[in-house]
């Protein structure tokens, strides 16, 4: 869907798939740019702030659920992310 973002996407994934997180701070020591939006739902900055991530975080379970890609416009649209 976004070709030139695929390899940043990837290499997201593959750092999120080896990370240890417990909780947000952990996160944040990982993408300092990423935002918690409540809800446990966390916004990523994707190839330069071009795009962006909403993904939710279960920490206890260790499991990152991908809600939303798209670009910084699409998100703009988006009136709360904290209930994608």
């Amino acid at each position: 869907m976004y070709p030139d973002a695929k390899v940043t996407l990837q290499e997201w994934a593959a750092i999120v798939k080896k990370s240890e997180w417990t909780c947000f701070a952990d996160v944040k020591k990982t993408f300092n740019s990423v935002d918690n939006v409540g809800n446990q739902h966390y916004v990523f900055n994707i190839k330069g702030n071009n795009y962006r991530l909403i993904v939710v975080i279960k920490f206890t379970i260790k499991f990152v659920y991908i809600r939303f890609i798209g670009t910084h416009a699409e998100y703009d649209r988006i009136a709360d992310c904290s209930v994608l």
